[in-house]
């Protein structure tokens, strides 16, 4: 597999690049915030130290090619705002999962469509990916709708597959296939 440490991606605001030592802080802060983990499959962070365990895990990711999880970055003030991944990235079948999260400061300014449309592109292009697939919360409207916009399609409910902090919830699956990217791709 391809060693991705040195990757970074460009759209007009955003920056996604590996995450760094120096961004321990501002991951924690985002991840520590319930409204960013209510739909997260992992209930807040306490400590610091998991922000730290991440980026040290993340540089092995990247360096085996096993996943792709970059910081996105603001280009105006090189601020974190989250994070988009590629994981569990199956070269055989040119498949991989999809995630991403920015801090709630950031929601609603059109940075996530930016960010995942950066990476889709990427997924598409030179990673040669067939297939994206997504696992979202269904009642998280703003990230199906997100979803809908860069043309993944609805494929199915799992019930009751997360349980995160003693909350159960369902799992929607969507999916996006390279060959639809085209089309589907919004402007920008």
């Amino acid at each position: 597999m391809t060693d991705h440490r040195a990757l970074q991606l460009h759209s007009p605001r955003l920056r996604l690049r590996a995450l760094r030592a120096d961004d321990a802080a501002a991951l924690f802060e985002i991840h520590a915030d319930p409204r960013f983990t209510r739909f997260w499959s992992a209930p807040p962070w306490t400590e610091r130290a998991q922000a730290e365990a991440l980026i040290a895990q993340d540089q092995l990711g990247l360096a085996e090619g096993a996943h792709v999880r970059l910081g996105v970055e603001r280009l105006a003030d090189a601020a974190l705002l989250g994070t988009c991944t590629l994981y569990n990235i199956h070269p055989a079948n040119r498949r991989a999962e999809l995630g991403y999260g920015l801090g709630p400061a950031h929601w609603g300014q059109g940075y996530a469509g930016e960010a995942v449309r950066a990476l889709l592109d990427w997924g598409f292009g030179p990673l040669d990916l067939h297939r994206v697939e997504a696992d979202i919360d269904p009642a998280n409207t703003a990230s199906a709708a997100l979803l809908a916009r860069l043309g993944f399609q609805l494929e199915g409910r799992l019930r009751e597959r997360w349980i995160v902090g003693g909350v159960v919830s369902d799992s929607a699956i969507y999916g996006l296939l390279a060959r639809d990217w085209p089309a589907a791709r919004p402007p920008g």
